[in-house]
């Protein structure tokens, strides 16, 4: 739990799920930097911003800029992609005394409000997100908005000020201030607005067990969302081969190929696919209906891994878990995912998880289940198998 001092007072934030092991903050300078600006502080040499219309705030990472505008007075619609950032936002709204309701929370697969007088972006990793989110939110500016983006001086490249050019209107960029930087959109109604270029569909190719020649969709910020990433080509090859009926969970399940690929090679089977990302579990969604047909069943959960499912439900957990958090590199979300899946597997089930060799999963399996099977390997990748006994 930490202090984040902010230009109306001070807030005590955490990231979620709350782990008092975890140093890392709930905010960072670009944070500060644009709460700054729109208190109009001697460092941003500028007037307070007017933030009595509607205030909408993209990417908000941990809650950190909603909670401080909810707190200075201003009624703001949150839009993110991430469960987790919802949820953080949730107990901070909580912890510092506001009431949710003084705030509107919205994914990105919602509709936004119909104006905006105030966009607040957090630059996001992922350039086609952003590219996505701005298709969906021209529209909503008009000329009199104020756009400010934030993002550390290394998330911020020249094709991103490109983009809000290209879409929203002229661009330029604030100076570096403790290693985070601003951009400054001035909306200009007649830009043309030719809509979002996302989702994009290709087939996959031959060779891949199950899964070869399907067809996949991926909204706007999917991992590898143009192509097949070589680690889940390797997973696909790997497949476990079962029959019967049984619960089988995609846990982490990005544009659900591997859980559509586990349901067509086993119809008797039924799928939940799980991720904390709006936009991967409609991808997901998308591509088993596609694929997999209407009778096939299957259930599309976004969520905090394993968190809710019933203990002991499941029969097998199929996992290419993330090794990084915005910009740390963090084994805590596979241990999440590890561990609830232990908890959701029956006896006798499996936990089936591809990574890169170098990570060391086996330990962490060989702590937790009491045993760990490499089922294939190559110079990059491990596929391995942990039973629940």
């Amino acid at each position: 739990m930490n202090r984040f001092l902010t230009p109306w007072g001070e807030l005590v934030l955490t990231r979620f799920p709350e782990d008092p092991r975890d140093q890392l903050r709930a905010w960072d300078a670009a944070d500060e930097y644009l709460l700054q600006h729109l208190a109009g502080s001697a460092e941003s040499a500028g007037a307070p911003a007017d933030l009595s219309g509607t205030v909408a705030v993209l990417g908000d990472r941990w809650g950190a800029l909603t909670t401080a505008l909810a707190r200075q007075g201003a009624r703001p619609v949150q839009i993110t992609d991430s469960f987790l950032a919802r949820q953080a936002t949730l107990r901070n709204l909580e912890r510092n005394g506001v009431a949710a309701k003084a705030v509107a929370l919205l994914s990105t697969r919602d509709t936004p409000p119909d104006r905006i007088d105030v966009l607040l972006v957090r630059v996001p990793k992922s350039l086609a997100l952003l590219e996505d989110q701005l298709h969906r939110l021209a529209p909503r500016l008009h000329a009199g908005s104020v756009v400010v983006g934030a993002g550390k001086v290394t998330e911020i490249h020249t094709s991103t000020l490109k983009l809000f050019e290209r879409i929203a209107g002229p661009t330029r960029t604030s100076l570096a201030v403790k290693k985070a930087r601003l951009i400054f959109c001035s909306p200009d109604p007649a830009v043309p607005q030719s809509g979002s270029p996302w989702p994009h569909r290709y087939a996959l190719p031959l060779g891949i067990g199950p899964a070869s020649g399907l067809m996949v969709t991926n909204h706007a910020g999917i991992f590898c969302a143009d192509r097949l990433d070589i680690g889940t080509r390797f997973f696909l090859r790997n497949l476990p081969q079962r029959r019967g009926p049984e619960r089988v969970v995609d846990l982490g399940c990005g544009n659900g190929i591997v859980g559509t690929a586990a349901a067509l090679a086993n119809p008797q089977a039924e799928v939940m696919f799980v991720d904390e990302s709006y936009q991967a579990v409609a991808s997901a969604e998308a591509t088993f209906r596609e694929n997999a047909g209407p009778r096939a069943k299957a259930e599309f959960r976004v969520g905090d891994g394993l968190a809710g499912v019933p203990a002991e439900s499941v029969d097998l957990v199929l996992n290419n878990p993330p090794f990084h958090s915005h910009q740390s590199t963090t084994d805590a979300t596979a241990w999440r995912m590890f561990t609830g899946s232990r908890a959701a597997l029956r006896r006798g089930g499996e936990l089936w998880v591809i990574g890169n060799r170098h990570l060391g999963y086996h330990i962490k399996l060989r702590r937790l289940f009491g045993n760990c099977e490499t089922v294939a390997s190559d110079p990059k990748f491990v596929v391995l198998k942990a039973v629940k006994n």
